[in-house]
């Protein structure tokens, strides 16, 4: 029976220097990709995954974020998580959240990343996690079907789904910004600033790492030239 997620963090507080962005220009989350913000495309997909509590981290240009989201008619119940005083990091970041997540695994989701699916990715991920054997499940993108993306790839998967670090020079898949974690997982990690991958490392040593593969194109927007490319792919779907 597929997990009910009730509850996903977006991950907003970056300082979004890979955009090559001018002290004037917005957070990288409200960038406009065809007319809609990132942000705003990721806060859609998660109430139709049927999410009801949004916990969105702020620090970079804090206050454009929540002005933004102010002015939004939304299905969830969208709360902040101020990290102004300190930047913490993803992982830091998360577990500062987690009194405001609940005890319920949650979807964590960068703020700032773009798809087009063939098939509903969260709800695909709501069907696999399965907190008995995973800490966390991670969305996918095949790196044969990226835009904007040159890298390596990140993880090997393996038949039955769990996920090992890439192995040699290429791995078949990257990591596409979205997942689903248990609360249990961030017992005995760092206070302070760190790194969600510090999750991933444990989990994957206790063989409790997973993923699921996006059918569709992911859009890596990082850079003034990815952002050009999903404005390319949305002008002839525009949903995504």
């Amino acid at each position: 029976m597929a997990a009910a997620i009730t509850s996903a963090m977006v991950l907003a507080a970056g300082l979004g220097t890979r955009m090559r962005a001018r002290a004037e220009d917005p957070p990288k989350p409200l960038t406009e990709i065809a007319g809609r913000t990132l942000l705003d495309r990721m806060l859609d997909r998660l109430e139709h995954a049927g999410v009801a509590r949004i916990v969105v981290n702020l620090h970079h240009k804090a206050e454009r974020i929540s002005t933004h989201l102010a002015t939004r008619t939304s299905d969830s119940d969208i709360v902040y998580s101020d990290e102004r005083a300190a930047l913490l990091e993803t992982g830091g970041g998360v577990k500062k959240a987690l009194p405001l997540l609940g005890p319920a695994p949650f979807f964590v989701c960068n703020g700032d990343i773009l798809w087009q699916e063939n098939a509903d990715i969260l709800a695909a991920m709501c069907a696999r996690f399965d907190p008995d054997r995973m800490d966390a499940l991670l969305m996918l993108a095949p790196c044969a079907a990226c835009t904007g993306y040159d890298g390596a790839g990140d993880f090997d998967r393996h038949g039955d789904a769990r996920l090992t670090r890439r192995q040699g020079d290429q791995a078949a898949y990257v990591f596409g910004g979205v997942q689903i974690l248990s609360p249990t997982a961030f017992a005995g990690t760092p206070e302070g600033a760190f790194s969600l991958n510090e999750i991933y490392d444990r989990a994957a040593a206790r063989h409790r790492l997973y993923g699921e593969v996006l059918d569709g194109v992911w859009m890596h927007v990082g850079t003034p030239e990815g952002a050009r490319a999903a404005e390319n792919i949305l002008a002839s779907d525009p949903f995504a």
